[in-house]
């Protein structure tokens, strides 16, 4: 970092250069912080709806929770990456302000601002995926098991509007560009729906998927361009402007894709059958510059696409990835705008851990282990391992190097950088309280010699 500064001060690079060395160097010192910790327990005046039964009761030895039934998605908005909100398994939403932690005892515990309990106007079932506005904070997007999709506002935490779907949602996806305002659904059904925020419409699908559809997500670079993943073990492009909307699959046999007579993809020949993953794909991310797309299947591959052609980038990540879990799983692209120009980190939630690889070399850069993972073996209907405290959901934190996990045991975990310099200053803040603590043990310790001396100096006379 001293030779950057000296060569920031010589004027050889600039500004840009030196935070995102600084950037990279902390992603890469990124460890468990456990004394930050999300206290779901909450008191009336936070609470909206009529369910009485969500807190934990008083007086009893709880682990501290954010969702007592297991948190299933979070999300931070972007602009400040001060506000998160976590949607849990017993159908609460939370909201979360990350700036007022309450420091209690070397610990800072985070306590909802408002909570949305189920009720009427509410979700009935477990909370599926959460998303902010892509253009405002004031607002975030809901999708849950009981087939509905609903906008809040983040101020007074109740639906300005619900879409029922007839079918349950896995996920869903607002595009961060575009002003159609369309949101894009993984559904039950082997179709993607379609709903209009600005019409109200939801009667729109697109359909070419064999099964249910696990995962959505908008290009981040061309506002009419959707991925989504399914079950039938193919992920589809569509364009939405298109009669027939779909622009083919992506095939993990191809390492070469299509390519374009013009490099603007006119009369390139169209490819419509394929699978990108042996089994189900239920994990479909886009990387922020839109030139890249990841894939996660329970073939447990992740795949790495080059979408200026749909070529299989043919990037490995060995045999440490599980996917088995019937759900959606997203991994998480780290901004570029934190990393060192050319390179991209991804954050994978396997089990008992969280990796993290080198996108494009595949290398395994670090391991994170989950503090307090229990394996429990539990058979399913489909008979599948599950773990009790599962990852479920990876939020980034905008302006800062932090990483936020959701798990199915409740908690939402932090992840922030500790450099040797911060090791080295909580070490001196360490001993300076030691010294303190052992200064006021001796002045304890000699005012106690001091009483004792004085009664042994007095005579004592028995009479």
């Amino acid at each position: 970092m001293d030779s950057q500064l000296f060569a920031r001060a010589l004027g050889n690079i600039g500004p840009e250069a030196v935070q995102r060395t600084e950037l990279s160097r902390r992603l890469h010192a990124i460890q468990p912080t456990p004394e930050i910790q999300f206290d779901g327990r909450v008191s009336q005046s936070t609470t909206v709806g009529r369910d009485q039964q969500s807190g934990y009761r008083e007086g009893t030895k709880d682990e501290i929770r954010a969702h007592r039934a297991g948190v299933n998605s979070i999300a931070i908005d972007r602009f400040e990456g001060r506000l998160l909100i976590s949607g849990g398994a017993e159908a609460s939403i939370k909201l979360w302000d990350l700036a007022t932690a309450e420091n209690t005892q070397h610990k800072f515990i985070n306590r909802p601002t408002a909570v949305v309990e189920k009720s009427p106007s509410s979700h009935q079932y477990g909370i599926n995926h959460l998303c902010f506005y892509p253009f405002d904070s004031l607002a975030f997007i809901s999708s849950s098991y009981d087939h509905k999709v609903k906008v809040y506002s983040t101020e007074h935490l109740t639906p300005s509007a619900t879409f029922d779907l007839d079918s349950v949602i896995y996920s869903h996806s607002l595009s961060p560009i575009a002003d159609h305002l369309l949101v894009a659904c993984a559904t039950q059904h082997a179709a993607v729906r379609l709903v209009d925020l600005r019409s109200g419409a939801n009667t729109h699908s697109l359909a070419g998927h064999q099964r249910a559809v696990l995962s959505v997500a908008w290009s981040p670079h061309e506002e009419y361009i959707l991925a989504s993943g399914s079950s039938d073990g193919t992920a589809r492009l569509w364009d939405i402007r298109r009669s027939s909307n779909s622009l083919g699959v992506l095939d993990l046999n191809d390492s070469v894709g299509i390519l374009r007579e013009d490099g603007l993809g006119m009369n390139a020949r169209d490819r419509h059958h394929g699978k990108a993953h042996t089994d189900t794909v239920n994990g479909v991310v886009w990387s922020d510059d839109g030139k890249y797309l990841v894939t996660a299947g329970h073939d447990e591959r992740v795949r790495v696409w080059d979408m200026s052609t749909g070529a299989n980038a043919l990037c490995h990540f060995g045999p440490i990835i599980k996917n088995t879990h019937l759900s959606t799983l997203l991994p998480l692209l780290v901004p570029r705008n934190s990393l060192e120009p050319g390179k991209q980190v991804m954050f994978y939630p396997n089990q008992k851990e969280i990796l993290m690889f080198d996108l494009f070399g595949g290398t395994l850069l670090k391991r994170l282990r989950i503090p307090g993972v229990v394996a429990a073996p539990i058979r399913g209907s489909a008979m599948q391992d599950n773990l009790r405290n599962r990852t479920t959901s990876l939020a980034w934190r905008a302006g800062d190097v932090g990483l936020y996990s959701a798990h199915s045991d409740g908690i939402i975990r932090v992840w922030l950088p500790v450099t040797p310099e911060d090791a080295a200053a909580d070490k001196d803040t360490a001993q300076e309280a030691y010294s303190d603590e052992d200064e006021s043990r001796k002045r304890k310790r000699d005012a106690l010699e001091e009483i004792f001396r004085d009664l042994t100096r007095q005579k004592i006379i028995f009479t």
